[in-house]
């Protein structure tokens, strides 16, 4: 819901930083990685209950995400570096809800699960119809510089990591905001599904 209305500002602000990376040779497949692991190294500060440092790596996980971007845009963007960009964002914020339900598996177990489940609700029906939208030849107004189609929804990735920020800063409240994301996320999935029976019907032109 919010990702379009950022898109702009951020590529401004990393166009700069992403040019000097460039110029030295550091590619986006090396930031995509970097962000990953500074991914799973927050996860496994919150499985310690270093929800503080954890939330600096998640931060950081999300300005590598947007450099790499702003990197292969300069360079010339890839399949391979689109393939990884997703699938180590998905991951990623799969770690998050598993690492609370490991810090303290009594409280926060059950909401985690919860969560898990709208998260493949959400995923699978973005990839699906990414997937379906490539073989139409169907593009993205709103994201023209993502590697596949963008559909977006009430729970983007925006949302997703100022969920995960909230959990970090109040961790004895992750049931309740879990909760409360893993609502909004199955109403993003029934939105999808609904998109995708209505631009999807028929044969492909």
């Amino acid at each position: 819901m919010l990702d379009r209305h950022i898109v702009d500002v951020q590529s401004r602000f990393l166009r700069r930083p992403a040019g000097w990376l460039a110029a030295r040779g550091v590619g986006a497949d090396v930031l995509s990685l970097a962000g990953f692991l500074a991914g799973l190294a927050a996860a496994l500060l919150i499985v310690l209950e270093a929800f503080g440092p954890a939330l600096v790596l998640i931060m950081a996980n999300r300005l590598l995400d947007g450099l790499d971007g702003a990197v292969a845009r300069q360079a010339g963007p890839t399949d391979r570096g689109a393939f990884l960009d997703i699938a180590f964002d998905f991951f990623f914020y799969a770690t998050i809800p598993a690492a609370f339900a490991l810090a303290d598996p009594a409280a926060n177990a059950l909401a985690a699960v919860v969560l898990l489940v709208s998260f493949v609700g959400t995923g699978s029906s973005f990839l699906a119809f990414s997937a379906l939208a490539a073989k139409r030849g169907i593009s993205s107004a709103a994201f023209p510089a993502k590697g596949i189609y963008y559909l977006g929804g009430l729970t983007e990735g925006t949302e997703t990591i100022l969920a995960f920020a909230a959990m970090c800063l109040w961790p004895a409240a992750f049931p309740f905001i879990a909760g409360l994301f893993a609502a909004a996320a199955f109403m993003t999935t029934i939105l999808r599904w609904w998109w995708g029976w209505r631009l999807l019907s028929g044969s492909p032109s």
